[in-house]
């Protein structure tokens, strides 16, 4: 590169830069420049007047939240009222007896799902056992009629030699 164009990327680089750190801080430093002017023509407005009633807590508002329960929930529904009335250690057993319910079924499908793969990998393992028996059956079979080959070739040749002794000169 020639000095030129390396004073004209530098020249870039620095504009980057300038425009960059300007977008970056820009806003912040425009508001705190706004803040700071006092515009001539600005008043100051005089506060609003509502007839809005006084803030109250929510515990006012609804008084049977602060202990969780409302007397009158569930009086009409005699199934809800049953549940309502019911104190925390008898949800608390509830709870883990239908917990033991849940772990009893999951215990039960798992032991189901075992023995369905101990069924699968046995009837696999038969079926392995019959292919290696068909395959020590066919090697064994190979094995007899290269033994008889080598015989025949044997006796092949065996003949033709006497029949070339006795004259015969082949084809």
């Amino acid at each position: 590169m020639n000095r030129r164009s390396v004073t004209c990327f530098r020249c870039c680089l620095v504009i980057f830069a300038v425009v960059s750190a300007l977008f970056v801080s820009g806003p912040a430093l425009f508001f705190k420049f706004k803040k700071g002017l006092k515009w001539k023509g600005a008043s100051a407005c005089a506060p609003c007047v509502c007839g809005c009633a006084p803030a109250q807590s929510l515990f006012q508002i609804v008084p049977g939240l602060a202990n969780l329960t409302i007397t009158d929930c569930g009086k009409d529904d005699p199934d809800l009222k049953e549940e309502m009335e019911k104190h925390v250690v008898d949800l608390l057993s509830e709870e883990l007896k239908l917990q033991e319910i849940i772990g009893e079924e999951h215990t039960q499908h798992m032991n189901v799902t075992l023995g369905e793969a101990k069924r699968l990998a046995s009837q696999y393992q038969g079926e392995a056992e019959k292919c290696i028996i068909a395959t020590q059956t066919c090697e064994g079979a190979r094995e007899r009629a290269e033994v008889l080959i080598t015989k025949e070739k044997k006796l092949t040749s065996m003949w033709e030699l006497r029949t070339r002794q006795l004259g015969w000169e082949g084809e």
